[in-house]
């Protein structure tokens, strides 16, 4: 190849690219507001199962220290008793970022709409958080397998 220097930067557009298509056409999707009335203030307007309640500035402090990434991250895969996407199986993950950040700004955070530096940042931490979830439950199913045989 005659410019192998640009692999390396092809690569990273390339995968970028979904990111970047649904940043481009975000004024058509939810706004942060939208998502914590649509989706998020099931939980976390009552607290329901320990969601930090919306403008609790004492319950979203540990969080908002994470960071933006970690915790949007963290929550689109699901995180204790928060399900996946919030349990909304259609709801895109910028959306998601979006509502996270909204309701993170509503109880002292400065973050902003994710762009998509924020968006790979977001991926890479979910993905790392996935890898954990798949090992427990690979543990958790060899146990589950260990227990069976000895009670045959």
């Amino acid at each position: 190849m005659k410019y192998p220097m640009m692999l390396p930067l092809l690569a990273t557009t390339w995968l970028a690219l979904p990111v970047q298509a649904q940043l481009s056409i975000s004024p058509n999707l939810k706004t942060g507001e939208q998502v914590y009335k649509e989706i998020c203030s099931a939980c976390h307007e009552t607290g329901v199962a320990h969601a930090p309640k919306f403008q609790d500035k004492e319950a979203w402090a540990p969080l908002i220290a994470e960071g933006q990434h970690v915790l949007t991250g963290h929550a689109w895969v699901g995180v204790r008793a928060m399900p996946a996407r919030g349990g909304n199986p259609d709801l895109k993950l910028v959306e998601f970022a979006r509502g996270v950040a909204w309701m993170a700004n509503h109880a002292g955070a400065d973050w902003k709409d994710p762009d998509v530096a924020t968006m790979r940042k977001i991926l890479k931490e979910a993905d790392g958080r996935l890898d954990v979830a798949i090992h427990e439950a690979k543990e958790m199913k060899k146990e589950i397998r260990r227990l069976s045989a000895t009670t045959r």
